[in-house]
């Protein structure tokens, strides 16, 4: 069993109706390529240069005009969607927020647990930490995807505890800010969260200049089957269920392992 996944690799800015026409563009260049599962980067509905009051003033609900925009479009398309946005919270502060959608719905939705106060920046000014474990794998033909978002990557329990949920491919939207040696964690830590975890992972970034690019699509071997560099588009390959079996018998750390993660405290 295979289906083929997409990461969308853009630039969004300010103005929402420009970045939806953006990711329009890209899923209907991946729904021609026979593509059924996208992964779109973090902050996709909205991004300004400088996380501040802005972000919060042009916050949406999960149910939206934006999200019911791109709910549309999977219908149309048939393809099935993870995509990042800045949602409504408490009026001060924003969830950063992940949701996946398909067939029309959305059928999970993620809050993202750790937050950006790394590197000279604080996420946490202007967004709101979700609890650990939050939010629901989805089916997609077969594979269980699981989503986490951007700085989560740094805590491989945050993919564990998705794999323990069955996920057999981790979803990973990001804007991956540029800073020292950034793209070399990036590279190195989308590979280490498939390879110890067996698993498929499809990670979109935002394009310069917010992040350093570099989406990919990483199979449980840790093999790049596709990426980009610095440039916005999109990137495809096959998952197949015959591979990710393969995996996991060759390597079969997941039946070895003698600890287990649980979602902890916030």
């Amino acid at each position: 069993m295979t289906i083929k996944a997409a990461v969308v690799q853009f630039s969004p800015g300010k103005n929402k109706g420009e970045n939806l026409d953006a990711i329009e563009h890209h899923l209907r260049a991946a729904s021609a390529e026979g593509v059924r599962l996208a992964v779109l980067p973090e902050f996709a509905i909205y991004t300004a240069p400088v996380m501040g009051q802005e972000f919060v003033d042009a916050a949406e609900s999960v149910d939206g005009p934006s999200i019911r925009r791109l709910q549309e479009l999977t219908t149309e398309l048939k393809i099935a969607i993870v995509a990042g946005m800045n949602e409504t919270a408490d009026g001060k502060r924003i969830h950063n927020t992940l949701v996946g959608i398909d067939g029309g719905e959305t059928v999970a939705v993620y809050r993202k647990v750790h937050l950006y106060d790394a590197f000279g920046y604080k996420e946490s000014s202007h967004v709101i930490p979700a609890e650990p474990g939050n939010g629901d794998t989805f089916e997609v033909d077969g594979f269980t995807v699981g989503m986490q978002t951007c700085y989560d990557l740094r805590f491989p329990e945050v993919s564990r505890l998705l794999i323990d949920a069955g996920a057999t491919v981790l979803a990973l939207p990001a804007e991956w800010v540029p800073g020292p040696q950034k793209e070399y964690h990036w590279n190195t830590l989308i590979r280490a969260r498939a390879i110890e975890n067996t698993a498929y992972v499809v990670a979109a970034d935002q394009s310069g200049p917010a992040g350093v690019g570099q989406s990919a699509i990483i199979d449980p071997m840790g093999v790049a089957l596709a990426q980009i560099g610095e440039t916005q588009g999109i990137v495809t390959a096959e998952i197949s269920k015959e591979r990710l079996e393969s995996a996991r018998q060759t390597n079969p750390a997941l039946v070895a392992r003698r600890y287990r993660v649980d979602k902890g405290e916030s």
